[in-house]
């Protein structure tokens, strides 16, 4: 199995990667032999990937990496590097390897405190792997002054130094960062191809892939979570019962508030996965005893991590709302499509029910008006509006239609 079979629906993109690791292996094997390198090269220094979300933008960046950080002894034989096997492979793709640093927004932005440390790496030699690799997975969040740190570095990158960024699209990126790196755009896979991947990949059934896949249109994460984990297909359904429950004014309040508390808790539960973990190797690291008090000047070292767990649950509350917003946005759409006697498949069939007496209660025209309600709220808690506020408007335009 090679790193590119994870690629779901993205043959183009791995074809042309592919040809670029090749030509980054022999770039690398003709210095360490002190020999001319090759002609021209398909590699590059940085790399601007784009999709949809749910493309695999990541999950390709990130599988570009381990092909660049491949030892396969078959690459010496003709092999394609990016074995899926060997240590620069795994390492790479479960984020351990030295030589492979990962910034991701830990907020609603990617400061240049987050990017420092990893700016002043990107001017390193590797360390024991092929290529010195930044992967920056949300490079949409850079605010100004982290946007120019990563200019800096991509404008002079140290010979042996990649830098991979991830955006939704090149609009995302500052037009003087996107100017220097190749681009790549991954389009949404088809739900055949993604229910082929659940069904190969993760040993799901048929009919509970073809259904994953269907409901959440082609996006790769979402399918395979909704197929793997009741408790994901159950904050689903719950979602898909709001339309019937904003009739009543008292409804659509308590369903808001339930929508958020839902958000609330999958926050919590990450923190208290990660938090308590990573305190605790903090405080090790500062030399702090089992149980005993923080050393001297160590205080703000802590404050530091607060804050930054703090905007992470922020952050994973969120992200949690983002997700049932796209659920009802999908709901809304399937409404759409029966009043407008569409031919598309609907996305949302377990619900088709509900589907059809909305459908026939309303207008196009309201159902509309609804889609831009949710729209709306997702543009409010991107501006930081209070998630329960945010959520009551919504809920409430829903009811008005």
């Amino acid at each position: 199995m090679t790193v590119w079979d994870d690629l779901v629906g993205q043959e183009r993109v791995s074809e042309q990667l592919t040809a670029a690791a090749r030509d980054a292996d022999a770039l690398v094997t003709a210095a360490a032999a002190d020999t001319p390198p090759p002609g021209a090269s398909k590699m590059t220094h940085a790399w601007l990937f784009t999709g949809p979300p749910g493309a695999g933008v990541t999950r390709t960046a990130r599988a570009f990496a381990a092909a660049l950080q491949c030892v396969s002894p078959d690459r010496a034989l003709g092999g394609v590097p990016g074995c899926g096997f060997c240590d620069g492979c795994h390492t790479a793709l479960v984020g351990t390897h030295a030589d492979v640093s990962t910034v991701a927004a830990v907020g609603s932005q990617i400061l240049v405190e987050d990017m420092r440390d990893t700016v002043r790496k990107s001017f390193t030699s590797p360390a024991n792997g092929r290529w010195q690799i930044i992967l920056v997975e949300d490079a949409e969040r850079l605010n100004e002054k982290s946007a120019n740190a990563v200019l800096k570095a991509v404008e002079e990158p140290a010979p042996r130094t990649v830098w991979l960024l991830c955006a939704p699209s090149i609009e995302d990126v500052l037009p003087t960062i996107r100017s220097r790196c190749r681009h790549l755009n991954l389009s949404t896979p088809s739900v055949a191809a993604v229910a082929d991947m659940l069904v190969r990949r993760e040993g799901v059934e048929p009919d509970v892939a073809a259904a994953a896949a269907r409901a959440t249109q082609g996006h790769v994460d979402r399918a395979r979570r909704l197929a793997t984990d009741p408790a994901a297909r159950a904050r689903r359904a719950a979602v898909l019962k709001l339309p019937q429950r904003v009739e009543e004014v008292g409804g659509a309040l308590k369903a808001a508030q339930e929508l958020v508390d839902a958000a609330s808790e999958d926050a919590k539960q990450l923190a208290e996965e990660v938090d308590g973990k990573e305190t605790e190797e903090l405080k090790a690291a500062l030399g702090a005893a089992q149980g005993g008090r923080m050393p001297r000047g160590t205080a703000g070292v802590m404050k530091d991590l607060e804050d930054k767990q703090k905007r992470r649950r922020t952050r994973t509350q969120r992200d949690s709302l983002d997700l049932a917003l796209t659920d009802l946005t999908a709901f809304y759409r399937d409404v759409l499509a029966l009043q407008l006697g569409s031919r598309i498949a609907l996305a949302n069939t377990d619900a088709e029910d509900a589907l059809e007496r909305l459908a026939r209660a309303g207008t196009p025209e309201a159902t509309l008006r609804r889609i831009e309600a949710i729209a709306a709220c997702r543009e409010a808690l991107d501006r930081n509006v209070a998630p329960l506020l945010a959520v009551e408007a919504m809920t409430m335009a829903l009811r008005s239609g």
